[in-house]
């Protein structure tokens, strides 16, 4: 009986949220920084054959081979917590690259906190990480109860200030979750109080986030989340400030969360899910389009690449190439490539196989998983991921690197 009321009152708040967010004028028009109508580098628009657009095609393409100049390779700053995951990154003003992380004994576990350590491109190295919060400080911030912590991801506010939202739980597991964010003055050195978002209006339960926001013209913010509360499902919260002033629906149903969003225009945009689908149906990457700048959603065809049931991370460079980083795999996360495409193409090659372990006993293999992508640039790229829950490693791609990868496929497909 008592899950019945709860079904029935969640009903009531949806049909009252959507009524109250449909009222909503229309969005304004997302900011594109980088060439929609010039894409250099290799030419990755020509439509390829079905056999060429499948998972094992793609997993089986020949990657390019490491050129120089050569991938920087390290660790973020160990915390001496045995478990740490959910690494992200931002630019700051001076060029260098903050990160952000959770680390405790385990994933969920009350004494998680969220880390942050900054990467000196000139020196090449870390700072020591220091505490952004924990469960008490957030609790006392936010004045409500707070059992657990995960998922932060930084942005950059349209006057300048840094953002960071993470998620915080206060009962239940993670689909008993919401968003709450804190606002830096000082590329991140201090925080001030931690705000909860109300992304519902009566049930403020089960929102989520994984993946960078998105910038519209009016200085307002895209923030991709998603829902794990009876439904599986992506939605694209407006964002002000700390307040959620819209909300659209970007999936349905229990198969895809995540959001990882890719801008063609200043109307145009595809949303890459990770698949949460049961085990009869494919795993493949679920995707959603926009053509009104985010207010409507429409589920399209699945991009046809494997996905385990595991987060990717999306970037498009200034030239117009677009980058993936994900587990081309159908089961397991013990396989992570960076593939290469453009917009104007379905079609993505593997440029760089950056673990794998699947010739690897399967109590052997390790996880790689959480990757997270920015550039400083517009022309190169930095990639944090978890690696095997214990460590969070950091490569830097330079842009030399890219282009000789893109030189590379094009004299590849020549041949």
């Amino acid at each position: 009986m008592n899950r019945v009321i709860a079904f029935c009152f969640l009903l009531l708040a949806s049909v009252l949220g959507y009524l109250h967010i449909d009222s909503r004028p229309a969005w304004s028009p997302f900011i594109v920084d980088y060439q929609v109508d010039v894409i250099t580098g290799s030419d990755l628009s020509q439509e390829s054959t079905d056999s060429n657009k499948s998972g094992k095609a793609l997993k089986n393409s020949v990657p390019v081979k490491a050129v120089q100049p050569s991938l920087r390779m390290d660790w973020l700053p160990d915390t001496g917590a045995p478990s740490v995951h959910a690494a992200s990154l931002i630019a700051l003003k001076d060029g260098a690259v903050r990160a952000f992380w959770f680390a405790g004994s385990r994933e969920g576990a009350p004494d998680v906190v969220i880390n942050t350590a900054v990467f000196d491109p000139q020196a090449a190295r870390w700072s020591a990480p220091t505490m952004v919060i924990n469960r008490v400080g957030a609790e006392k911030g936010l004045s409500r109860y707070i059992a657990k912590l995960g998922n932060p991801v930084p942005a950059r506010m349209a006057d300048g200030r840094m953002q960071l939202f993470f998620v915080t739980v206060s009962i239940g597991g993670w689909a008993g979750s919401s968003i709450s964010s804190m606002i830096s003055d000082d590329e991140g050195l201090t925080w001030g109080r931690p705000q909860r978002l109300i992304a519902s209006p009566l049930i403020n339960l089960s929102t989520l986030v994984k993946s960078p926001a998105i910038a519209f013209a009016d200085g307002r913010m895209g923030l991709p989340a998603y829902h794990e509360w009876i439904g599986r499902f992506g939605e694209f919260l407006r964002i002000e400030a700390s307040q959620v002033i819209d909300k659209r629906r970007m999936s349905s149903g229990r198969s895809a969360i995540q959001p990882a969003v890719f801008i063609d225009n200043i109307q145009d945009a595809s949303a890459f899910f990770r698949q949460t689908r049961p085990s009869s149906q494919p795993k493949q990457i679920p995707v959603s389009e926009t053509k009104d700048a985010g207010q409507s959603w429409v589920v399209a065809k699945d991009l046809e690449i494997p996905n385990p049931n595991a987060a990717l991370a999306a970037l498009t460079l200034s030239n117009g190439t677009r980058l993936m980083v994900l587990n081309d795999i159908t089961v397991g996360r013990h396989r992570l490539v960076m593939v290469m495409g453009n917009m104007n193409s379905t079609e993505w090659k593997v440029v760089q196989v950056i673990e794998d372990d699947e010739l690897l006993a399967g109590d052997q293999r390790r996880e790689f998983s959480y990757p997270y992508l920015i550039s400083v640039s517009g022309e190169d790229a930095h990639l944090t991921y978890t690696w095997d829950r214990k460590k969070i490693r950091h490569i830097y791609f330079p842009a030399n690197w890219f282009k000789h990868a893109a030189s590379n496929l094009t004299e590849k497909e020549a041949q």
